[in-house]
């Protein structure tokens, strides 16, 4: 696959990531199958040159972060090949106590206290990447900037970022910081574009920041015979797929990795196959007229 450089990270990783999110299964469907399927889909993205393994401190309660260490554990040198992410920031209904909703805790107490759940479940002593999951309303970036120092200094997290956030929630966070943030992982596909227009990726580029693109397909609904909310992009996006000798599935990841900010798609499929296949999406280049065809699809109408 072919790579890129992270931020100002000085690291190279693949082009594109892959996303632990259904690795127990989808949401509220667990599999409860030990974790085959889980670790056969992260040994088949390491097979097939993806680098960067996105998690997350909630996905499936922990057991998405729990069978990624399954995999860690059934490769000996596979931590030593790739970049690990994961969040914190959400918290569930009922913790700690039953009248606790719903809601985002960015507070340092919990920040690190995550981060350390994190690492037992996977078994290691080290996040590259920690993102902040949602902007916690009550975020005090101070606060948030003395955990990421003392998690970063105890050597449990090596850089941090951000997950969800608006350009002025990000530049708060970050004049607090004494280190750059290197993500921002955001939704963005064909069917999401909001963060061509709402300044996401404008500052991406201009802060040199690495843009993560969270459902990248928007969740299969490329897919459909019909796109929701875009009647028109399924038959171009398949028209510029014949063209190319390629799936349409390629053409949606190729549209994100031609922005010149460098965005990382997030691929999330558990089928060896597609996650193949989804890895030569970095070798398929659009042109100029090409990414605005599929735009103008996307958006029902022209340009104004």
């Amino acid at each position: 696959m072919q790579t890129q450089s992270w931020g100002q990270t000085g690291w190279t990783v693949s082009r594109l990531a892959y996303g632990g999110w259904r690795l127990d299964g989808p949401e509220g469907h667990p599999l409860n199958d030990g974790g085959v399927v889980g670790v056969r889909a992260v040994l088949s993205a390491a097979d097939a040159g993806y680098t960067v393994f996105d998690l997350a401190d909630i996905y499936g309660g922990g057991e998405s972060e729990r069978i990624f260490g399954l995999a860690l554990r059934a490769r000996p040198g596979l931590r030593d090949q790739v970049r690990v992410v994961s969040k914190c920031s959400i918290r569930r209904s009922g913790d700690p106590g039953p009248t606790a909703p719903y809601r985002y805790d960015a507070s340092a107490d919990y920040i690190v206290r995550s981060v350390e759940g994190s690492l037992a479940r996977m078994g290691i002593s080290e996040l590259d990447v920690l993102l902040l999951h949602r902007p916690d309303y009550l975020l005090d970036p101070d606060e948030v900037a003395r955990a990421f120092e003392q998690l970063r200094q105890a050597g449990k997290v090596r850089e941090f970022g951000v997950s969800n956030f608006r350009p002025g929630q990000w530049t708060a966070l970050q004049r607090a910081c004494s280190r750059p943030l290197v993500t921002h992982q955001v939704q963005i596909s064909l069917a999401h574009r909001e963060s061509l227009e709402d300044g996401v990726l404008d500052q991406c580029l201009a802060e040199r920041i690495t843009p993560m693109a969270w459902s990248p397909l928007a969740r299969g609904e490329l897919l459909l015979d019909e796109v929701p909310g875009a009647p028109k992009l399924r038959p171009v996006l398949n028209a510029v797929a014949d063209e190319l000798g390629v799936t349409p599935a390629i053409v949606a990841l190729a549209w994100l990795l031609r922005h010149p900010a460098a965005v990382m798609p997030v691929v999330g499929t558990v089928q060896p196959d597609r996650i193949k296949a989804l890895a030569a999406a970095p070798d398929c280049h659009l042109s100029r007229e090409t990414w605005y065809r599929l735009l103008e699809a996307a958006r029902g109408t022209r340009l104004p």
